[in-house]
């Protein structure tokens, strides 16, 4: 009998502790998408497009990271694992951008703009789509699948996110270099 209960009762420590580890939920719960569904638990504080990402950025004086993928994308998917459920990179995120998280098949209006952006800024425009974006709304950087480490000639995401913060304090360039999105403010 005191065996059953201590097997138990690691048993019941183990659901806790596994329960735990997934941490809070982002804002991101209450969507309905399956993208954004899969990342509510991670440790980046992600946002859905939407004003109060927007209201949030402006309030901390932060650009926007956004996150553009599908469920069906296996780029987006590796990106998700290697670096958003990476607790160094999500702190990172957290602390230097407002992250925003899109469902590529479930806002084809805005992702088609923001393809269409980043074409127009010489920028790749696949999936996954990473794009930097100011708080009034203008893309100003971006790429597309950003592995955790520099591979070859393919800059890691930390390289890319530290060249978007580096021209969003070159406020005249990235004004320059930028194309306004539709926003709602």
């Amino acid at each position: 009998m005191r065996k059953k209960v201590v097997v138990l009762l690691l048993g019941l420590i183990s659901l806790v502790a596994a329960g735990s580890a997934q941490g809070s939920p982002n804002h991101l719960s209450g969507q309905e998408s399956a993208y954004l569904k899969r990342a509510v638990f991670q440790p980046v504080d992600w946002y859905p497009w939407g004003t109060l990402a927007f209201q949030r950025a402006r309030d901390l004086n932060r650009p926007i990271l956004l996150d553009v993928g599908a469920v069906w994308c296996p780029w987006c998917s590796l990106m998700d694992r290697e670096t958003y459920t990476n607790a160094a990179a999500a702190d990172y995120i957290n602390q230097h951008f407002v992250p925003v998280k899109v469902d590529f098949d479930a806002a084809p209006e805005l992702v088609a703009q923001l393809q269409r952006a980043q074409a127009v800024l010489n920028l790749p425009a696949g999936l996954p789509l990473t794009s930097f974006v100011t708080p009034d709304g203008r893309l100003y950087f971006g790429a597309g699948y950003l592995p955790a480490k520099h591979r070859g000639d393919k800059q890691s995401f930390r390289e890319a996110a530290g060249e978007a913060l580096k021209r969003y304090t070159n406020r005249a360039r990235s004004e320059e270099e930028s194309y306004q999105l539709e926003v709602a403010k």
